[in-house]
């Protein structure tokens, strides 16, 4: 008779306590900590995190706290009042590119796309300020009062700025440090698929607090794994105590039960270890053995193969069903008294990653990269090609969606352009940049680059060319993205108030066509509708001409939208043709109200009608 296993047995009914917490965590995985040694849930973070005001509150208790974090979480979840608006003069090929480039603060940034890119982006990659103590960090001040402090977070300070040099003198320099990643990666977590991954570039400086703020947001359980990149080429001589060649990259996954790494590439020397000495037709393979050894366990038994030859009783990999079956499919090679089994090189799925990288190229690759592009290093704290290349061939597939908010000089975009170029791909990228000013003292500043985001879109114009030169003979390669839409932040498009398409209903009658700001497009007004109504803003936009009115479609009939004046019936009869999903008119699209109320009525029977 079989034992009963009790361990499987709970004995007991459910703990609610515990799956209420497990709930709760889903939501808010920031919100875990520990109590007398078991989980619980961090009450004053979860108040903060249902609250629109700092909630106060000092039990002790494992975390990690900083000055300034209650207001970082504060300021994660409060709206703000921005868009994008789209700058065609500065993209490449604008109406078909699914490529993104946003100028802006990246904290606004992320709050823009929280509606049209809530779990869709598969991949993550930042490379943000190490806190060196000579870094630039975005300028946030927690010192206000709370309606100073809201205003604060809609606005530059009085001299435009949006970063500070941020000094080990200053009294506030890892809380300043730690709130600006903490409100960002808040943000960014939301934006990841629940398969999706993030990846994080850090040094020395601050990969302990990074680790801590990542176990929070991410949730402990969900890290990957923490890889030691060989960064630098050559050794400093000149260094204190050690010369610091290495650099960190953390990953953390949403969901570690969803997450899975690719195998990557077999590299030259393993491929030659495959061979066929024997000439068998089912291609190259390599030898291994069948028998454990030291730690690897085993069963115990004695063989006798399918031609008559004993072999003693020892400790096998396999079990002996596995070892006969492998003998009747001409798997085993007997030399002497030991067995090996083949393993063809086509049933390799490839290397499992590991967690140093000294194969990924250097800094100073990534400078010659520059350089190759500008003729000078105009950029001079760039990730190698390689890096990103090997990071993506981990995290991502073929036609998946990555972002980087702090894109730099975009190694990132150039990356995605020539790992597609090399395998024919289809991946996506968005970058995020902000406009900060070049030292006018810096090759970039002399060569005419008086931003970073300059720098950034330029090396992907630059970059798309060369690789579509480099690999003119390639099969496809004239359908390679190389495009990109570039974005800037401004404040709303209306003057005093502000609608959610959503919120108005199809009888709605409101004039906000004044209120509308003079220097504002009809595309202008299209993105922030799309924003507005959670549409992905990489959607190929058609428009078309009836009646000499605009009208503008978006990929997959996801939106129709008109804000010319006084449509006419036969604008309305195309309309319904197309059959969209939603349609969105300005208020003065209508003669009157009378007409308002009959095309909403008309239109409403097949979709969804907003008004702005």
């Amino acid at each position: 008779m079989n034992e009963l296993n009790l361990d499987k047995l709970k004995m007991q009914t459910p703990n609610k306590t515990n799956e209420n917490i497990e709930n709760i965590l889903k939501l808010f995985p920031n919100v875990s900590t520990e109590i007398d040694g078991k989980k619980a849930i961090d009450f004053d973070l979860l108040r903060q995190m249902l609250s629109d005001e700092i909630v106060e509150g000092d039990e002790e208790r494992y975390r990690l706290d900083w000055p300034g974090k209650k207001a970082s979480l504060l300021k994660a979840n409060i709206s703000i009042n921005k868009t994008l608006r789209p700058c065609k003069d500065d993209s490449v090929d604008f109406e078909n590119t699914q490529n993104l480039y946003i100028e802006g603060d990246n904290f606004e940034v992320l709050k823009i796309l929280s509606e049209s890119y809530l779990n869709k982006i598969k991949m993550i990659y930042i490379d943000p300020p190490y806190n060196t103590g000579k870094d630039f960090v975005y300028k946030d001040n927690f010192t206000k009062s709370k309606d100073e402090f809201e205003d604060d977070i809609n606005l530059r300070d009085e001299e435009g700025n949006k970063l500070f040099k941020n000094t080990d003198t200053n009294g506030r320099f890892h809380s300043d440090w730690l709130s600006m990643m903490y409100e960002r990666l808040l943000l960014s977590r939301d934006l990841l698929k629940d398969d999706g991954v993030i990846f994080i570039s850090i040094d020395d400086n601050e990969v302990h607090n990074l680790r801590k703020i990542c176990d929070e947001i991410f949730g402990e359980r969900n890290f990957v794994a923490s890889v030691i990149w060989d960064r630098k080429r050559g050794r400093d001589n000149s260094a204190k105590w050690f010369s610091k060649s290495h650099e960190y990259l953390l990953i953390y996954a949403k969901n570690i039960n969803l997450f899975t790494t690719n195998f990557l590439e077999l590299d030259e020397n393993t491929k030659k270890a495959y061979k066929n000495p024997d000439n068998d037709s089912r291609g190259n393979y390599r030898m291994l053995a069948t028998w454990a050894r030291g730690t690897q366990g085993g069963v115990k038994y004695d063989f006798t193969n399918k031609d008559g030859k004993y072999f003693s009783e020892r400790l096998w990999l396999f079990s002996k069903n596995n070892l006969e079956k492998m003998d009747n499919e001409n798997r085993l090679l007997f030399k002497g008294d030991n067995i090996y089994r083949k393993l063809f090189i086509n049933e390799n799925k490839g290397k499992i990653p590991e967690t140093i990288w000294t194969h990924t190229s250097n800094a100073a690759n990534a400078s010659d990269e520059i350089k190759s592009l500008f003729k000078e290093i105009i950029f001079d704290t760039s990730k190698p090609i390689p890096y990103i290349s090997e990071i993506m061939k981990i995290g991502i597939s073929k036609n998946d969606l990555i972002l980087d908010f702090f894109s730099g000089s975009a190694t990132t975009a150039h990356a995605v352009m020539d790992l597609n170029a090399q395998d024919g791909g289809n991946r996506k990228f968005i970058m995020v940049q902000l406009p900060e000013l070049a030292d006018e003292k810096s090759e970039a500043y002399k060569a005419g680059y008086k931003t970073i985001a300059e720098i950034g879109e330029e090396r992907i114009r630059r970059a798309g060319k060369k690789i579509k030169e480099d690999n003119k003979t390639k099969e496809g390669i004239e359908n390679l993205d190389i495009g990109f839409r570039v974005l800037k932040t401004d404040t709303t498009n209306f003057k005093d108030v502000y609608y959610h398409p959503n919120q108005l209903g199809q009888g709605t009658l409101v004039n906000l066509e004044s209120n509308i700001k003079e220097d504002r497009s009809d595309l202008d007004l299209l993105f922030a509708t799309m924003i507005d109504l959670g549409i992905e803003l990489s959607l190929k936009i058609t428009s078309q001409k009836i009646d000499n009115i605009t009208i503008y479609s978006i990929e997959n009939s996801e939106l129709i939208a008109c804000f010319e004046n006084n449509i006419s019936q036969a604008v309305i009869e195309e309309i319904i043709k197309q059959k969209p999903y939603q349609v969105v008119f300005k208020d003065g699209c209508f003669n009157n109200d009378n007409v308002k109320i009959n095309t909403i009525q008309k239109l409403s029977t097949i979709t969804t009608v907003s008004v702005i």
